[in-house]
This record gives C-alpha cells, sequence and structure tokens, in this order.
C-alpha cells in the first residue's frame, strides 16, 4: 500500500494494549516465566498456509511498537510486508526479534488483526478483479461490529476499491467517505424526485448526486424522472433491486442506459448494487452490461479471516522450531525493517 493512501492512524484498543485479549495460555506462559526468571531473546516469524492480499499489518506494527517501546534497539527489530502487498503460502510476512515477555503475550491480537483484515483485503481483491476496469466500492460496514467497520473499510480500500462507505473507515485510508442516500429518506419524502431534490439543496456540491432509483417506481422511470429534475447536476442513479424483485439484472441495466441516452442523460452513470460477488459481477461483464461502478457489501464483509501463524524459529541465537517445521530463520528479501520509533512518534 502507497504511503500516499495512508490516512490518520488507527487508534489501538485497549484490549489489544492491555493484553486482555490475549488466549489465556499466553497469559499463564508469561506469569511462569517471569517466576522462574526467564526471558530470552527470541526470533518469531508470522506467516499463513494460504495467499493472498495483507492487511492489518501495519496495525500490528503499531502494537509492536507500543509494547516493545523502551527495550534496547538490538533486542527490538521487526521486519514485514506492508498493508497491500500480495503473499504466497508460507511466506513469512512478518518477523520478530525481543525478549519474549515484551511481545509473547500480543501474539493473539497481532495475528487477529492481521487475520481479519487479510480476509477482507482479499475478498475486495477478488471482486476488483471481476469488476475491472470498473471500480468497486465499500459497503459491507452494516454488516460488522461499530467497533471494527473501520478496519473493515480500511481493508476493502486495501484490497483495491475505491471507495468506502464509513467517514471512519475513509479516514484510515486517506480518503472521503462514498455514499448519497439511503433508502430510508426516498421514503420518508414519498418520492424519489422530492427525496433528490431536497439532497440536492442541502448536501454540498463535493458530493456527487448518486440517486437510488429502486424505491417506489419502475428503475427505468425513476432514472429519468430524477434526470429531468437534476440535469446536469446528477452523477448518477443506483440499482438496487431487492431479491424479492429479482435483483438487479443486466437486461435493466442496458435498458436504463439505452432510455437515459436517448433523452440525452448520456452523463448520467449507473451503479448497481445488492449482493453482489465475484461471481455476479462477472455475469455482468460477461455480458457487456453498461455498470459504471459496482458497490459491494455482504461478500466482502463475511470473509473469512485468513488464517496466520506465529512461530518461533529462534531463542538466544539457537535455531530451533517445533515438530513439521524447519528450525532458524526462514530467508525472505521482501520484508523490510520497521522504524519502531516513528511509529511510536507519529
Amino acid at each position: 500500500m502507497t504511503d500516499d493512501l495512508r490516512g490518520s492512524r488507527r487508534v489501538l484498543p485497549e484490549v489489544a494494549t492491555s493484553g486482555d485479549a490475549a488466549d489465556v495460555y499466553f497469559m499463564r506462559a508469561a506469569e511462569i516465566l517471569e517466576r522462574e526468571g526467564l526471558d530470552p531473546l527470541v526470533v518469531m516469524e508470522v506467516f499463513s498456509r494460504a495467499s493472498g492480499v495483507l492487511a492489518g499489518i501495519d496495525e500490528a506494527k503499531s502494537l509492536l511498537a507500543t509494547v516493545l517501546a523502551g527495550a534496547p534497539p538490538e533486542e527490538a527489530v521487526v521486519e514485514a510486508l506492508a498493508d497491500g502487498d500480495t503473499f504466497s503460502p508460507k511466506e513469512v510476512v512478518l518477523r520478530i526479534r525481543a525478549r519474549y515477555r515484551r511481545f509473547g503475550l500480543h501474539e493473539t491480537a497481532i495475528l487477529g488483526m492481521i487475520a481479519q483484515a487479510t480476509g477482507w483485503a482479499t475478498a475486495a481483491r477478488q471482486c476488483v478483479e471481476a469488476a475491472a476496469p470498473q471500480p468497486v466500492i465499500s459497503f459491507g460496514a452494516r454488516h460488522v461490529h461499530p467497533t471494527v467497520s473501520d478496519v473493515l473499510d480500511y481493508a476493502a480500500i486495501v484490497g483495491g476499491c475505491v471507495g468506502a462507505s464509513t467517514p471512519a473507515g475513509a479516514r484510515l485510508a486517506g480518503i472521503s467517505p462514498t455514499g448519497t442516500m439511503p433508502h430510508s429518506l426516498v421514503l420518508i419524502f414519498g418520492d424519489t424526485v422530492r427525496a433528490a431534490e431536497a439532497f440536492d439543496r442541502h448536501i454540498g456540491p463535493d458530493v456527487p448526486r448518486i440517486v437510488l432509483v429502486d424505491t417506489f417506481k419502475d428503475e427505468t422511470e425513476e432514472s429519468l424522472r430524477v434526470a429531468e429534475a437534476l440535469g446536469d447536476r446528477l452523477y448518477g442513479v443506483r440499482l438496487d433491486t431487492p431479491v424479492e424483485r429479482g435483483r438487479v439484472t443486466p437486461d435493466l441495466v442496458q435498458e436504463v442506459r439505452v432510455r437515459l441516452d436517448q433523452a440525452g442523460y448520456g452523463h448520467v452513470r449507473i451503479i448497481v448494487s445488492g449482493g453482489l460477488d465475484p461471481e455476479r459481477i462477472g455475469h455482468f461483464k460477461q455480458v457487456a452490461a453498461p455498470v459504471d461502478s459496482f458497490a459491494v457489501g455482504g461478500y466482502i464483509a463475511s470473509a473469512a479471516p485468513i488464517d496466520f501463524t506465529g512461530d518461533i524459529k529462534e531463542i538466544d541465537g539457537r535455531p530451533i522450531a517445533k515438530r513439521g517445521r524447519l528450525p532458524g530463520i526462514t530467508e525472505n528479501d521482501r520484508l523490510r525493517p520497521v522504524d519502531l520509533e516513528a511509529l511510536r512518534g507519529s
């Protein structure tokens, strides 16, 4: 992920920095090691058996910068890939050289940060690749707990989405949130055109005028009514036909496009949403439906976490590993040094 895409740093949740989110056996291990007076200098490597688009690693780096604060520089060495990097099966994405008791308690949080966000980013990339060159927007926040909706939207941007619906997630990615009006606004006004005109009156001109056109009338009819009302100010219409009415189809998109063009509204873009996944997006693309962009929610938000494992590979300079793994450091020249001091100062 390029530096110009990064926005503000996410504030680490206290549950992560305190260790309360750790698997309890890490707490018990820490207690035992403290009472035994043991705190070796270890090397831990993190990898997955899957491939994907890495996300959450930058947040994990921030956690490590916090818990390794005050350690001698030679006992706080972190190397890693970056958010947005692709990785292959068993490739090491993070390497930590530090005294075990400084970071061991936080293994659960580190792996969880990476696993969940990487699952979301990888699902987003699947949608983006299916839609290319048309852009994809993340609408998945309603499918997750609000405490992680910012991470979801950020991960979707990492995966290639051009926009995200929540201000918090967009802020993490250094962009503006994407979205215009909900069905509730149209229902309250009782008419799509009245809702569109109110939106146009009160919302700043920097926000594109994209109007939902599936609430009351036929989508084609509503698209033409809104286009006549807003004219050149109308950026696009969003088709979100529910499953009860057959969802959005390529034929519907084609009809809306043709009728808008015939009426002189060729500038109006068509955005499609509602239950989209790579397969459905691929169908729209295969039949050349004139979709200008896709909005995807549930498929990205419901993506399974990608499992990561943390292995100790060296203790006080001695190569070691559990059975089935190779002792010693795994070479990966893609890993880059992490400036922990800079992260603490940001």
